[in-house]
């Protein structure tokens, strides 16, 4: 019998996960084709396949229990890597170079919102009965906004590199960093809370500084030369093993010492945001990630009463509504009084006027502590949750409003160029052309950023303070996180014909007005790369006879005018027979007899 329960439970494990991959499987394409987050569709899938959904009405209709959770708790178990995933990610993302670019808007807007919000919040909480341990964490966690609604949502309006959109991304930034402290405090208080308040409490940090100098100190010892190693193997399964060793690795040293395992992932983030391997990382987990985030809201999505907002649907929408209030106008003060235009203030505090998935992390650890009574904090929850749902119309009201404002008359400066933007430039490959170009790049003041397959190249480049990443640039995932949806050219200098096809074809689909100028090793390879878009292939057969050509002329006395004229005439000649359908032979011997012919006019 024990056999048979123990089979039964596994099965319905097994069905769990047939439903989450299923919802993922037509969830996340769907919400993208329409354009909307797939957080919301796992939120939504959440509360339809959970007890207060379709688990209600199973009791009556007993062919529902098919199609709904059976066992949330082993899910919430699984969806907790979610948030230690998307918090090395923040960390991936959070380079110290980003965050000085952007100081001003990071460490002065960002504190200035949150504790503003958090001020508002906190007072409402207490006025409303909360004890002020229990206001302070409620204000805490529905001060923070949620990076993984709002930055999709501003990037579908084009808002990213707007005022508003530079502003709200810097102060989820400051949010974001401020998640892990704020974590450790609530520990710190609910014990306090339970046991009284002892300055012995204090000591209890203790392990857990210690636990992030350990971290750190290993991370700076080993990270680069584990990294560098695998990718050296050029073993893809060997690297995504490496990557999933110092997340979960990170997270346990963390957990070891009493804080979450998010923490830990996040310092590991950190400190390989500064290596050459970041991109490589970021394209690497980014599936994980995303998977397991989607999981994360599904539970969320599960463990919502719906029943509380049956029983009291005024509370439940007047705390949403006031919540989007609350959060509205605080966040737009601050941003005005950081200098930013009425109409790019309005924009961010719609944007940053929602709960977000943090919430969620923080109330159930106050919940779970005792912190926050359970009935306040899940009521809590939910009206966050709707919120959420809101996100998408703020977003397109605070656009929406921007953009009528902007079209107004008037005489003022734009607005500056956003510190953070990606290089005009990216470089594939970065070997003795590669560096070549990036030296005439820099000698003409354009921003440029490379990518190299051979960790050796990078690293290298790298300890001489170029910015040389390790990873393939074939993955369109890799070129995208490297800048090029918004560069101005991409030249590929790689030596390996397989390879920079791959890239020129991988580029001119996702960008089919971008610049792109590729090596080739010869004539054929020339046409090859011109057929899978590249604006200008050179051949390195034709380029060294041309060169030597003129060296030859030159040296035995015709004008260095006229040498250099044929040679771009020949050249020219060239690049438009290669994408004629003649013979390779043809238009070879057609550009050699162009220079000889012009030699012996003179």
């Amino acid at each position: 019998m024990a056999v048979g329960s123990a089979g039964g439970g596994a099965a319905a494990g097994y069905k769990d996960l047939v439903l989450f991959l299923a919802t993922a499987g037509i969830v996340a394409p769907l919400f993208k084709r329409l354009k909307i987050s797939p957080v919301l569709g796992f939120l939504g899938a959440g509360v339809l396949l959970g007890p207060s959904g379709l688990g209600a009405l199973a009791v009556r209709l007993p062919w529902l229990g098919a199609i709904t959770v059976a066992r949330p708790e082993d899910i919430a178990d699984l969806a907790e890597f979610g948030v230690v995933f998307l918090l090395f990610m923040i960390g991936l993302e959070l380079s110290w170079e980003r965050l000085r670019l952007m100081r001003r808007l990071v460490f002065g807007l960002g504190p200035l919102q949150m504790l503003a919000c958090g001020a508002a919040l906190t007072g409402l909480a207490s006025l409303a009965g909360a004890s002020l341990p229990a206001a302070l964490a409620i204000g805490a966690a529905l001060t923070l906004s949620s990076t993984a609604v709002v930055i999709p949502v501003m990037a579908e309006h084009r808002r990213l590199h707007a005022e508003a959109g530079r502003a709200t991304l810097s102060v989820l930034l400051f949010q974001d960093l401020s998640v892990a402290p704020i974590i450790i405090t609530l520990g710190v208080v609910a014990k306090a809370q339970a046991n009284g308040f002892d300055p012995r409490l204090l000591l209890a940090v203790l392990p857990a500084v210690a636990a992030i100098v350990a971290i750190v100190a290993i991370g700076r010892l080993l990270l680069r030369p584990m990294l560098k190693s695998v990718a050296r193997a050029r073993s893809e399964e060997m690297f995504l093993a490496a990557c999933l060793l110092v997340v979960i690795g990170a997270g346990l040293i963390s957990a070891v010492a009493g804080l979450s395992m998010a923490i830990g992932a996040f310092v590991a983030g950190l400190l390989l945001a500064e290596t050459e391997y970041r991109h490589e990382v970021e394209v690497t987990i980014e599936p994980f990630k995303g998977l397991l985030l989607g999981l994360f809201f599904l539970s969320v999505g599960i463990d919502l009463d719906l029943s509380r907002l049956a029983q009291q649907p005024l509370l439940i929408l007047g705390l949403a509504a006031g919540l989007i209030l609350v959060k509205f106008a605080p966040a737009a003060l601050a941003a005005r009084v950081m200098g930013l235009k009425l109409p790019a203030a309005v924009e961010t505090g719609l944007n940053l006027a929602a709960g977000g998935e943090f919430a969620f992390v923080l109330l159930n650890t106050a919940i779970q502590t005792r912190l926050v009574p359970a009935g306040l904090g899940e009521s809590v929850l939910v009206a966050a949750t709707l919120t959420m749902f809101a996100i998408p119309l703020l977003g397109a009201l605070g656009a929406t409003a921007s953009q009528a404002a902007s079209k107004a008359p008037a005489h003022e400066p734009p607005p500056p160029a956003d510190p953070a933007a990606p290089p005009r430039v990216l470089v594939i490959g970065y070997g003795r052309v590669g560096r070549l170009v990036g030296e005439m790049l820099t000698r003409h003041k354009i921003d440029w950023i490379a990518a190299d397959r051979d960790a050796h190249n990078a690293e290298a480049a790298r300890r001489g303070g170029k910015a040389v990443y390790f990873g393939d640039a074939a993955r369109i995932e890799f070129l995208r996180r490297l800048g090029l949806m918004s560069a101005r050219g991409l030249v590929v200098t790689m030596d390996s014909p397989e390879g920079a096809e791959a890239v020129v074809g991988a580029a001119r689909q996702a960008r089919p007005d971008l610049t792109i100028v590729a090596r080739a090793r010869d004539a054929r390879q020339a046409k090859r790369l011109y057929e899978l878009g590249a604006t200008d292939a050179v051949p390195e057969t034709i380029e060294a006879s041309l060169q030597l050509s003129e060296a030859v002329l030159v040296d035995i006395g015709v004008p260095m005018g006229l040498v250099i004229a044929s040679v771009h005439e020949a050249r020219d000649d060239f690049r438009k027979e290669l994408n004629r359908p003649d013979a390779l032979g043809a238009r070879v011997r057609k550009a050699r007899d162009a220079i000889k012919g012009r030699s012996a006019r003179f």
